[in-house]
């Protein structure tokens, strides 16, 4: 089972050029999403790996069940001002503005190795401004882990540059 068959592309979505990779194809699809998850904790399960962080908000839909799996906190990294304890945060550049994610300052104790996880890496934005929150926090990044890898973005380039290991399910070049 190929993970790039179950997703959809939306032409023209959020604005016009943009082919949006859809995820909620391969979500709603019990054998597909459970493939997925496997496919990835396969690959970590012998990781040592202490937590997996996943940015908000389909990065929580699949970061969730792998570390149930592997047996692992959660930690989620959220938009600005919605998470209750005290956070530290970063903003980062989008391709029509820019935005900010926050993160506990507790949900990492010096150290600590993470997972991070999320649907898709387009431009890296997001996150490498999510590994910075990491590594701010005291927390080593273990590798990025990603559904899908838009590598003709550049996201992914952009985090390997930092010195970040990058692995993603499936690639759409060209888009």
């Amino acid at each position: 089972m190929t993970i790039s068959s179950h997703i959809r592309v939306v032409p023209h979505y959020p604005r016009n050029g943009i082919m949006f990779r859809d995820i909620t194809t391969l979500l709603k699809d019990g054998s597909a999403f459970h493939n997925a998850i496997d496919q990835i904790v396969n690959r970590y399960r012998n990781v040592p790996i202490d937590k997996v962080a996943g940015i908000e908000s389909r990065g929580f839909i699949i970061g969730a069940p792998v570390a149930i799996q592997l047996q692992k906190g959660f930690i989620p990294i959220r938009k600005q001002n919605k998470l209750p304890a005290e956070t530290i945060g970063r903003d980062y550049q989008l391709e029509y503005g820019s935005d900010r994610i926050e993160i506990h300052v507790d949900a990492i104790q010096p150290g600590e190795r993470i997972l991070l996880v999320d649907d898709l890496i387009a431009t890296g934005g997001t996150a490498e401004a999510a590994v910075g929150l990491i590594q701010d926090i005291g927390g080593a990044v273990v590798e990025c882990c990603f559904v899908i890898d838009l590598p003709d973005v550049g996201g992914s380039s952009r985090l390997t540059n930092m010195g970040c290991k990058v692995f993603s399910l499936c690639m759409f070049p060209g888009e």
